[in-house]
């Protein structure tokens, strides 16, 4: 696979990376350490060489303990560390009732990069996202800490999640933006408007949830239930009834493009954006190791500008209003 470049840095990775959050948050109770590890650093045997994740993905162990994500992506990957590209993010706690809250001020993210470079045992971190838009805190307040961190070799590089054009160009004049890590996948695409902005800036674009948290990878269907305490995906729009009845014409597609490449729906959801922007690199995570086998393999398959032009001709004619408003069409 060829390496991707995010942004202008110096920064080079597979064009899948690995999102680590579903080993101890949002995904259920936290996977038991000594095998989240393990597969972990099996990513990393297998090929993958970016790895993401974040101060607030915090779990509940079956013991009632608590699991810390970056603890289990240090631990794995410590001994390697000259070898990998590690993004960890600041500015998010979750409230009881999952819901955010948001600080990205100086103070607090100087209390956060202390705090996320203890839990990883490095040195510094490679790619150091604003996780969330703070509304009470400036982008160049935000964007001068992040000047001062780089300067102070806390950090090497930042970027912004689920950022918009106006925020990206205001902090991006006082310390440049490496990447934006937001939203993407077939189902969610509003975020392709600002694909001109990051070409005109040179800024990568890193999907999460790039299989709209499984559900293109057809493993789940109405029936499907995700009871498990912790279990985020149990309100999540896209496994509503709705949201299933929504995606079902992408799910067939997904399958009959699949059987045409010889491939898997995961791995043509993924294909498929790989393949339309150079910078784009999405990181769907994935606690089995075969799991993690079948997504590095979509970045072997090659989908041309005609197929891909088709592709998007049909999702344009399909509705996915789930995500409060937002749609394709």
């Amino acid at each position: 696979m060829e390496m991707r470049r995010l942004g202008h840095s110096d920064l080079y990775v597979n064009p899948v990376g690995l999102g680590c959050m579903g080993f101890s948050h949002a995904y259920g109770l936290a996977m038991e350490k000594t095998e989240a590890v393990k597969n972990i650093r099996s990513a990393y045997d297998m090929g993958y060489n970016f790895f993401d994740t974040a101060e607030c993905y915090i779990g509940e162990n079956a013991d009632g303990s608590t699991s810390y994500n970056e603890e289990l992506v240090g631990e794995a990957l410590r001994d390697v560390r000259d070898k990998v590209v590690i993004a960890t993010k600041f500015g998010v706690r979750h409230n009881v009732d999952r819901s955010l809250k948001l600080d990205s001020c100086p103070a607090v993210i100087r209390k956060s990069v202390e705090g996320s470079l203890k839990r990883l045992g490095l040195e510094y971190i490679d790619l150091y996202y604003q996780h969330r838009i703070d509304p009470q805190t400036e982008p160049e307040a935000v964007a001068e800490t992040m000047k001062d961190l780089i300067k102070e070799g806390k950090i090497r590089y930042w970027g912004i999640s689920e950022a918009n054009e106006e925020y990206l160009r205001r902090a991006h004049k006082i310390c440049p933006v490496t990447a934006v890590e937001n939203r993407y996948s077939m189902i969610a695409r509003w975020h392709e408007a600002l694909f001109p902005v990051l070409e005109e800036l040179s800024i990568a674009f890193v999907a999460f949830s790039p299989m709209a948290n499984g559900l293109l990878t057809g493993a789940y269907h109405r029936a499907t239930k995700f009871t498990e305490k912790g279990d985020y995906r149990s309100d999540m729009p896209q496994f509503t009834e709705k949201g299933m009845q929504q995606s079902e014409e992408l799910r067939a597609m997904l399958e009959k493009l699949a059987q045409e490449k010889h491939a898997t729906p995961a791995q043509i959801s993924l294909a498929w954006m790989i393949n339309k922007k150079p910078y784009i690199v999405p990181i769907p995570g994935s606690r089995k190791v075969s799991r993690l086998k079948e997504n590095l393999g979509a970045g072997h398959i090659r989908l041309d500008p005609l197929e891909l032009e088709r592709i998007d001709s049909l999702l344009d004619g399909m509705t996915f209003d789930v995500f409060g408003g937002h749609s394709n069409s």
